[in-house]
């Protein structure tokens, strides 16, 4: 029985700073890496080209779920592992993927703990951590959705869902300036899929969850355990709820 092969699989908008370390990471013991661009500006694909060659451009952005369908597709490998351009994989997970993908086990999707690094601290708490998601899997046993934002892998009542051991390092936020620009991103993308959803929402609504948001981050889930990032990001992530649920609230408004 031939040994199943392993491709890794990105997708990235200008990811220059942090796409070599995650690459250096994987170099040399996957078959094969996938990146799929959105229209990157900065050194994205010469980074990226000196690693491989199945770099792919598309721009006009369709969200992240269906980004992710589309680069699956360029996959050939048996097996598909996904990271993000801010995350490194530690030694002992390596191991832990090799040894799964060589097991070649039925209907098993895989998932592992991601421990983040956020203003200068590892984030064991906030509910941060473990933050386990699921990302290897057979190539052809399963994808993506099509959620424009928070997409998930496509799990059915067949399939067994199995933990690895090891952390993925998340790299999560280079400054606050870059937590607000992405967090107003996917505060936008839940706007408009809740829009297109028919959803509606209020005023009210944001403050109610924004404050819960808080109180679990930073109370019932210890993140003052996490010092003072603990506190910084229970505050921008109830900001960052808020935020999406008054997007939403302007949005029904003005179509009245």
């Amino acid at each position: 029985m031939t040994k199943p092969t392993l491709a890794v699989a990105i997708i990235a908008k200008n990811e220059a700073l942090h796409l070599k370390a995650c690459l250096d990471t994987v170099k040399g013991w996957v078959d094969e890496i996938v990146i799929l661009d959105s229209g990157s500006t900065d050194e994205t694909e010469e980074i990226a080209r000196n690693y491989t060659d199945k770099f792919y451009v598309n721009e006009n952005w369709p969200g992240f779920g269906p980004q992710r369908r589309l680069a699956q597709t360029y996959v050939q490998s048996d097996y598909i592992l996904w990271l993000d351009a801010d995350e490194r994989v530690t030694p002992e997970l390596k191991q832990s993927i090799l040894f799964a993908v060589a097991s070649n086990k039925l209907n098993t999707v895989y998932q592992f703990p991601r421990l983040s690094w956020v203003f200068g601290r590892y984030i064991r708490h906030c509910g941060w951590y473990p933050d386990k998601v699921i990302r290897l899997y057979p190539t052809k046993l399963t994808q993506y959705n099509d959620s424009l934002v928070h997409e998930k892998v496509e799990v059915s009542s067949s399939m067994q869902i199995e933990s690895l051991t090891g952390d993925a390092i998340h790299y999560t936020y280079n400054d606050v300036h870059h937590y607000l620009v992405k967090s107003a991103g996917y505060a936008k993308a839940w706007a408009e899929q809740g829009e297109e959803r028919g959803k509606s929402s209020s005023i009210s609504q944001g403050i109610l969850h924004a404050l819960g948001c808080f109180l679990k981050m930073y109370v019932l889930k210890v993140g003052f355990l996490d010092g003072k990032q603990g506190f910084l990001l229970s505050l921008l992530s109830a900001h960052s709820t808020f935020v999406k649920y008054a997007d939403l609230w302007v949005r029904n408004s003005e179509k009245r």
